[in-house]
């Protein structure tokens, strides 16, 4: 069998034993939506987020109050010796209309910038699960093409290590052949048992991400091309992270709350106006109450309450300066947001154009220690290479191939990361890399 196909082999075979469930990474995405905690949390506050924006809309509506009392009284009178009762029953309804309040304008105006952030942190999180899980994907293949290969060279290596004992045996290789063979086998044996413990990790990270068990993960198809950035200029994807990256709009909303929380406190020097309204009905036991003055009654008011605050005690004074700092403060949230966005998003273009670099190269070592192997094998064969040579030659493939097959899962995931740090990752990007799994 072909060395360089047998991963793929190995995954097949995987797939379908036992119970295992063969999952692509948009089937798993979907699974993960509805169970990490992480990201349901993050929904139950966008949700919490677009209560609270509602609730500032309030402030520019008005409030109705309904209160209602019932009086008995008992009046004695000494002079005649007679009691006279009473009972009167009255309700109000009381209508305040804000026409004038600075402090509440600014209120709202908070709240749709509470909606638009909300917005900003749900997409967040939606992009940090997609990175979470295909890194936790990709850990699982990684892991599992790395047994695979330390199995298929633990073979090799037995078959090497038969050879040099059949060797020696007819005299043609010394027992150190036999020896070198031996102890490699036995490294791989130990490599084999940290492969196969680091597979069963990851396996049971991704099944915890998604709530599934018995994930078999769909592998990348050796016949999937990796495309550098679609953009090869770092400016255009610096510039894209700031306008797009939600850290950076996160900063960004929230300068813009600071700045309306200095009108609020500024309006604590202003005058307010509402419009207040109220209709109380009285009504009395047998329409009169104890004296000729107290019958039923109707009584309605519309009223303008001015109010103008003239002395705090120096509290609004301190609030506009306490709100100015903490204007000054999210600038500088922002400013740091904008440089820690824009370098992680070189880092992550850089990163993603030297894994491309790294495939390209690791495909020619590929080629390149498979020739050498065979030219060891045919030398041993006739005598001038000795049973070591083969042994690193083989160490050197398979070591080789690992390194490859990591390195096309962390351009993939370079990919997605660029995208996150630019703000423009979508389940697009995901579904594009889908595509190049094996069916």
């Amino acid at each position: 069998m072909n060395l360089r196909f047998l991963p793929i082999t190995l995954a097949i075979s995987a797939a379908f034993a036992g119970s295992a469930q063969a999952q692509n990474l948009m089937s798993l995405f979907e699974t993960a939506r509805g169970f990490d905690a992480t990201y349901k949390a993050a929904q139950y506050q966008y949700t919490a987020n677009l209560s609270k924006g509602e609730q500032a809309k309030a402030v520019l509506l008005p409030t109705v109050g309904l209160s209602a009392n019932v009086n008995r009284t008992e009046v004695d009178l000494l002079a005649a010796s007679q009691t006279v009762k009473s009972q009167s029953m009255a309700a109000t309804i009381n209508a305040s209309q804000p026409l004038y309040r600075p402090a509440n304008s600014a209120t709202y105006e908070q709240g749709m910038r509470q909606l638009a952030l909300a917005s900003i942190q749900l997409k967040a999180a939606e992009q940090d699960l997609m990175v979470r899980l295909s890194q936790a994907y990709f850990d699982v293949l990684i892991s599992r093409e790395s047994l695979d290969f330390v199995k298929a060279q633990k073979l090799a290596v037995a078959e090497q290590l038969a050879a040099a004992k059949r060797n020696f045996e007819v005299g043609t290789s010394t027992i150190t052949d036999s020896r070198e063979a031996q102890a490699r086998y036995d490294l791989v044996l130990a490599q084999e048992i940290a492969a196969d413990n680091d597979l069963r990790i990851k396996r049971m990270a991704l099944n915890q991400l998604v709530g599934l068990n018995n994930i078999e993960p769909k592998s990348l198809s050796r016949m999937a091309k990796l495309s550098a950035p679609e953009s090869s200029s770092i400016d255009q994807w610096v510039k894209q992270s700031s306008e797009f990256n939600p850290a950076v709009l996160q900063s960004r909303a929230s300068l813009d709350i600071a700045k309306l929380e200095i009108k609020k406190a500024e309006a604590g020097n202003k005058p307010t106006l509402d419009l207040v309204a109220g209709f109380t009905p009285t009504r009395y036991k047998n329409g009169k109450g104890l004296n000729t003055s107290q019958v039923d009654t109707n009584s309605n008011s519309i009223s303008l309450a001015f109010n103008m605050p003239l002395f705090s005690g120096y509290a609004t004074q301190n609030r506009i300066k306490e709100t100015v700092a903490l204007e000054d403060k999210a600038r500088s949230d922002l400013d740091a947001a904008e440089r820690n966005v824009a370098q992680a998003t070189r880092t992550a273009f850089f990163g993603l154009q030297s894994g491309i670099g790294q495939v390209n190269a690791l495909q020619a070592a590929e080629a390149s220690s498979q020739s050498a192997l065979d030219a060891n094998k045919l030398g041993y064969q006739v005598g001038v290479r000795i049973n070591i040579d083969v042994l690193n030659s083989q160490s050197q493939l398979f070591q080789t191939k690992r390194d490859l097959a990591k390195a096309r899962y962390d351009v993939l995931l370079g990919q997605l990361k660029l995208r996150q740090a630019a703000g423009t990752l979508t389940e697009t990007d995901l579904a594009s890399i889908n595509a190049l799994l094996n069916p």
